[in-house]
């Protein structure tokens, strides 16, 4: 099959999902548009804020959309063949991962906008919600380590001379450049839109063409930030820190708003490379069960490799943290909760053809691969010069950095705010020190890392990325269930994505004996333990939850 036609096989999938099953799905919690939302119901003009569908839409996918859904499926292809990563990636989001995003969405609206920790806490009673806190700041650290090193080698790609360029071209550098200079744009976004506040669209044609110059100028002055990898890995776990405390209209809404136009930009130039560009499927379509490589057996790794690109727990705390409490009406939850992550997957084929389109082995890691694919696709809009292909590969790489960036700052005021929580402390100090905190576990493991060591990390973030996404499936059974509904929508997920979370956990947890006490495999597979305990508790919970009757103490 040609490429163009195995993407539209896919592309109707996601859209008969979303007409069919997505649809029934949402009737089964029953949304109703007349009732008040916490939005309108709890509105203080800073966090309760209701908000049309179109804009929340755009800021919940670029919130969700970051690097699993790049990184994740072209590992996977390099490993086992792009044939059973289409297949978990179009299957899985319609019927587990999309289901898990409105599922969460919904229950926290019902919740008055509460987490899905805060979910877990009324209907599993209180030490099941320690117990989940404990779990996602652990969930959230592996986040923030592999994505640190992904962003940090996009930086530092080495100095080559392009042909036909008399001058010298840092890709690291340029995309370095771009990066920073983008993340000063939408700091004066924030500081113009707070103070001046102008009309949004002429921000918008004023802020959004801004960021297109930026990537354009790093690429004319590539030499200018050149630092090492661990530099680099400093520096953006010291940004982490800072980003976790600034407020949000100063750095994280600006930031997302724009990178919501780099993020559709990337998702155009995949359509147009992948339907027009005439590339054909270099790349082989299975590769085996069991293939040399850093995990080897296709199950269970396939799907935790791919994480985020089918199934991403990370999504349920943006749909209970931020995203439930702008609902306007409760059916703007089936396009905004299951219509997003269908959306992702959609990013996860662009980064997928990027790979299939590679002949022979691929060189380089996934953040090489994704800039260069993208890249190809660009240039047959802007031409196929040696400057134009500096300019494409520079966008390619800093969308996957941007898309990082959203992130690596949520997930770092996300553990900041679960530290908080679990000691029962707030203020200013407590702030800071929970901040550093956050990100002092990173930086253990990064201080003697090398560059490309995400991949020492990757399995278990996938692992406890999804076994995070059944876990609230699992509290979102118990409500329903309680409730008087029959939830085999979520309980058969839950079980399924339960049954390759815990092997892979398990088959991790066998690095407690295979390694050095103290070593990251060491580490790697003392946390998988500890998931495993934590899990189980929460299981423990849920159980005892569902044999109480409707309205009983947990």
């Amino acid at each position: 099959m040609e490429l163009p036609a195995l993407a539209a096989t896919v592309v109707a999938i996601l859209v008969l999902g979303y007409r069919f099953y997505g649809r029934w799905v949402a009737r089964q919690f029953a949304l109703d548009p007349t009732v008040a939302t916490p939005a309108h119901r709890l509105a203080d003009g800073v966090d309760f804020v209701p908000t049309r569908p179109f804009y929340l839409f755009g800021q919940h996918f670029s919130a969700i959309a970051a690097a699993g859904p790049i990184v994740g499926p072209i590992l996977a292809c390099n490993q086992f063949g792009w044939l059973p990563c289409l297949l978990w990636i179009g299957f899985g989001v319609v019927f587990i991962g999309a289901v898990h995003d409105v599922s969460t969405l919904v229950a926290s609206v019902r919740h008055d906008g509460g987490t899905i920790a805060e979910v877990v806490k009324v209907h599993l009673g209180r030490p099941a919600w320690l117990t989940i806190l404990v779990f996602i700041w652990l969930a959230l650290v592996y986040v923030i380590v592999a994505f640190v090193d992904i962003t940090a080698g996009t930086f530092v790609s080495g100095t080559t001379s392009a042909d036909g360029v008399t001058t010298t071209f840092n890709q690291g550098g340029a995309v370095a450049l771009a990066a920073l200079l983008y993340l000063g744009l939408a700091l004066i976004m924030g500081l113009v839109n707070r103070f001046l506040a102008p009309p949004l669209w002429l921000q918008t044609v004023i802020f959004v063409p801004a960021t297109l110059f930026v990537i354009w100028f790093g690429t004319q002055h590539s030499t200018w930030l050149i630092l090492e990898w661990k530099h680099w890995t400093w520096l953006i776990l010291g940004y982490c820190a800072v980003a976790s405390m600034t407020p949000m209209w100063l750095l994280m809404q600006p930031r997302g708003y724009l990178g919501g136009f780099v993020l559709y930009g990337a998702l155009a130039v995949g359509v147009i490379g992948i339907f027009f560009g005439g590339f054909s499927i270099e790349q082989p379509a299975f590769k085996g069960f069991n293939t040399p490589g850093a995990t080897g057996l296709l199950f269970p790794f396939l799907f935790v490799t791919i994480a985020c690109g089918a199934c991403s727990g990370f999504h349920g705390l943006v749909c209970s943290g931020t995203t439930s409490k702008q609902i306007d009406n409760e059916a703007h939850c089936h396009p905004i909760g299951y219509g997003a992550m269908l959306l992702e997957a959609f990013v996860a084929l662009v980064a997928l053809a990027t790979v299939m389109i590679v002949a022979g082995k691929p060189s380089g890691g996934p953040g090489k691969i994704y800039a260069e694919g993208l890249g190809r696709f660009i240039t047959l809009l802007i031409g196929d010069s040696p400057e134009a292909r500096q300019t494409a590969v520079t966008f390619g790489a800093m969308a996957l950095s941007t898309f990082i960036f959203d992130t690596l700052d949520s997930a770092t005021r996300l553990g900041r705010y679960i530290l908080q929580e679990l000691l029962g402390r707030h203020g200013v100090v407590w702030m800071v020190v929970t901040s550093i905190a956050t990100v002092a576990a990173p930086f253990y493991f990064l201080r003697t890392a090398d560059p490309g060591s995400y991949s020492l990390f990757w399995t278990l973030f996938g692992t406890s990325n999804q076994l995070l996404a059944s876990l609230s499936l699992l509290t979102i059974s118990v409500w329903l269930w309680r409730g008087g509904r029959r939830p085999w929508f979520t309980l058969v997920p839950t079980a399924l994505v339960m049954a390759v979370t815990v092997t892979s956990l398990v088959l991790q947890a066998r690095n407690l004996t295979r390694f050095e006490v103290g070593t990251t495999p060491w580490i790697n597979g003392l946390v998988a333990v500890i998931l495993l305990a934590l899990a189980a508790a929460l299981v423990g919970f849920a159980v005892r939850a569902m044999r109480r009757p409707a309205g009983a103490a947990v």
